[in-house]
């Protein structure tokens, strides 16, 4: 039987620190605002308005994707508006997109 690499420490480490994020991600409320913010940056308004979510909900959702650096925000004005920080979502796209192909 082979040895399964996911049994090394550093293998260990990685899986432990990846786990948030895939748990932010496999929310479906947290992927349909991802989806909503690749098109471009979105006020929560907008956001709450497109998910059908009290204010408070949508909040909570945003900040766990802010947590895990998937979201990055700007206060303009009242508003607060927020889009997908690339640096951090585009190579986790091309990855999963590389499990698909």
């Amino acid at each position: 039987m082979e040895d399964c690499l996911c049994t090394s420490t550093e293998s260990q480490q990685k899986i432990e620190e990846s786990t948030p994020f895939l748990k932010a991600i496999a929310d479906p409320t947290r992927l349909k605002i991802i989806c909503f913010l690749k098109q471009k940056p979105r006020c929560v308004c907008e956001i709450t308005v497109f998910l059908n979510l009290p204010q408070n909900l949508v909040s909570h959702h945003l900040k766990t994707l802010k947590q895990q650096k998937i979201l990055s925000s700007k206060k303009k004005g009242l508003k607060v508006w927020y889009s997908l920080e690339h640096q951090t979502f585009d190579p986790i796209i091309h990855f999963l997109h590389t499990l698909i192909l």
